[in-house]
């Protein structure tokens, strides 16, 4: 009997073990995690980027003067690991996530450089191989094509200045409420709350002096928002707006640098309502031509026309990135508050208020951040291609 019940127990023991075993088994182990490894390698006439992942890469490659960009699409979260590295052509690497997108940045010492890749399978690798150019191989980025608001034989050139000063403009104010959405959205409240989140973020990461032309709900007349930016002596000047249409379907960012001839009529009509808020929209078709072309030979801004398309290009390129959107480009029109301000100068409609869907996300807060460091990061990269 006391064999049976030992036999039994011993039995019991061993069945009970297994299960909680099986038990352990199915709970302890590791939830597989997405990743990305990050390796720098320097060989002897190029330095390696390895990008491992868990999981296959769709990716895009961007490169810029001072960095290389890698921008991955997915909704997934993944862990980014970054083995130590030392590089004679790879000064940083950073990372920062979007709503369905990450971006992998790569600073690079200053000079020229070019760059290959290619991809393997077996564990997914992205590998990136940039080399330094010599100087009979220099490959010379194009310029922006630049149309000239008068055909002059002579214009003016921009003196080389160190750059201190950001003046952020937010359009409209007080009694002009600029565009407004199909929900009652007024533009004014959303260039204020963007340009705001702007001037915080340039705060934080550069050491730049940051001014305001508004910082509340007051009206600012556009010939004192020039003056501010002159008066503050204003390195860099970037005027915050949200766009409106008769296609309601029209979506996606603009910016716009200064021109007597619009790049089109719409450029044309925008310029036209931006620069007469309290007049009806009938006299659009007669505009004072004259009046602009006059600030326009009589202010500075002539003299930063190329700066301004650089600036232009930079901050356009970022918010397409964080739109997704097809690329509106930049544009030219004759917009006032643009003429009068002696530095590099920038209309930005951020997205169409007249749009319902594109409403909505100029209301959330977590767009306004993301417009807000998508229009930092174009100035930054604007800065490190003037350095």
């Amino acid at each position: 009997m006391n064999k049976e019940l030992l036999s039994q127990k011993k039995k019991s023991v061993l069945i009970g073990g297994i299960a909680l075993f099986l038990l352990l088994s199915n709970f302890s182990l590791p939830q597989s995690q997405s990743f990305l490894n990050i390796s720098v390698k320097d060989h002897p006439k190029l330095s390696r980027i390895i990008v491992e992942s868990s999981f296959p890469l769709s990716f895009e490659i961007e490169k810029r003067p001072s960095d290389v960009r890698i921008i991955i699409r997915t909704d997934t979260s993944f862990l980014i690991q970054k083995e130590p590295f030392e590089s004679s052509v790879i000064r940083s690497f950073g990372w920062r996530r979007g709503r369905d997108y990450y971006i992998l940045t790569f600073n690079i010492i200053p000079g020229r450089f070019s760059y290959d890749y290619f991809t393997l399978d077996n564990p997914p690798q992205l590998i990136i191989d940039l080399s330094p150019l010599s100087e009979k191989k220099e490959e010379l980025l194009p310029e922006p094509t630049i149309v000239p608001p008068l055909s002059r034989t002579e214009r003016p050139s921009a003196p080389s200045r160190e750059i201190k000063t950001v003046v952020i403009d937010p359009g409209h104010g007080g009694l002009w409420p600029g565009a407004m959405g199909k929900s009652g959205t007024l533009e004014k409240d959303i260039t204020l709350a963007i340009s705001l989140k702007l001037a915080a973020v340039i705060q934080r990461n550069l050491a730049l002096r940051v001014v305001l032309t508004r910082d509340k709900d007051v009206d600012v007349s556009l010939e004192n928002r020039a003056a501010i930016a002159n008066n503050n002596k204003a390195d860099i000047f970037i005027s915050i707006h949200a766009n409106s249409s008769y296609q309601k379907d029209a979506r996606g960012p603009e910016t716009y640098f200064l021109s007597l001839e619009a790049t089109d009529e719409e450029a044309r009509k925008l310029a036209y309502l931006e620069n007469n808020p309290t007049q009806p929209e009938e006299g659009i078709a007669g505009g004072n031509q004259d009046e602009i072309q006059m600030i326009l030979w009589d202010m500075a801004q002539t003299a930063y026309l190329k700066q301004s398309s650089e600036l232009a290009e930079s901050i356009q390129n970022e918010l397409n990135l964080l739109l997704r959107t097809r690329n509106r480009g930049i544009r030219q029109a004759p917009f006032t508050v643009l003429a009068g301000v002696a530095c590099a100068a920038v209309l930005v409609e951020v997205a169409f208020l007249s749009n319902p869907r594109e409403e909505r996300r100029l209301l959330n807060e977590d767009f306004q951040n993301d417009a807000a460091k998508a229009i930092y990061d174009g100035l930054v990269s604007y800065l490190e291609r003037n350095s």
